[in-house]
């Protein structure tokens, strides 16, 4: 487990230059630059896709006539929502998801509310299309927006503000993801390192992800019964 620090300096070892002491030493443009880049490296770790590291469980419990949510509430560290994972939490677990918005403009102007649980997803708001029952509990995987641990109480913190943070994601993909921004910082030719880390972002990803989608579908072909979970096409973005 190393720090950010520490990953910093075998960044610096890499690349041959001098080793950081402090990263928010605000009086060295050299060591503020390796807190730049150490910044932007783990916010586009974060925002790369579903990483297992951040996935988390959330309940919702309903309020009688209430049919607007603001997930910040429910999950202060939310960052977004994992598609297929909300479900409501009896002995039948029904499985519930986000409407599209050609289906919210149908249940709006062309159909009469439909007996069953529908939301959409506005304003950082889980928003039902008619109060549920109060008393429901529904749960849901989202997430984290948290990108390193503190080192002595282990607790998650979404912004990185000391020496000693150490990054929730994988350190060696970590390291390649500094040393390719800090070359590209720098003004020197970073293709080679660039290309690594990707190469070794996308395994490490990749790992975690089923190989292909599981399909819930029921016994019938009606498409209305079908439930994707996880569909891994296309599943790495560019940076």
């Amino acid at each position: 487990m190393k720090t950010i620090l520490e990953i910093c300096r075998e960044v610096a070892d890499l690349a041959a230059v001098k080793r950081p002491d402090d990263l928010f030493n605000t009086a060295s443009q050299h060591e503020s630059i390796f807190l730049s880049v150490a910044k932007s490296a783990l916010d586009s770790m974060l925002r790369y896709g579903d990483w297992e590291e951040l996935t988390k469980e959330c309940c919702l419990y309903t309020i009688e006539g209430k049919s607007s949510y603001l997930i910040k509430e429910i999950a202060p560290d939310f960052y977004c929502l994992l598609n297929n994972t909300i479900f409501i939490k009896d002995r039948h677990e029904r499985v519930i998801g986000a409407i599209t918005p050609q289906q919210w403009m149908k249940e709006k102007y062309f159909s009469s509310p439909s007996n069953g649980i529908k939301f959409s997803i506005q304003n950082g708001r889980i928003k039902f299309l008619t109060p549920p029952p109060a008393g429901l509990k529904i749960v849901f995987q989202y997430r984290s927006n948290n990108i390193v641990w503190d080192f002595n109480t282990f607790e998650e913190k979404n912004v990185l503000n000391a020496n000693t943070d150490v990054p929730i994601f994988d350190e060696y993909v970590v390291k390649l993801n500094i040393l390719w921004r800090w070359l590209k910082r720098s003004g020197l030719d970073y293709t080679e390192e660039f290309n690594e880390y990707e190469r070794e972002l996308k395994k490490r990803y990749g790992g975690e992800l089923a190989t292909q989608d599981i399909c819930l579908a029921a016994n019938t072909n009606a498409e209305s019964k079908e439930v994707i979970i996880n569909a891994t096409t296309n599943f790495f973005p560019t940076d």
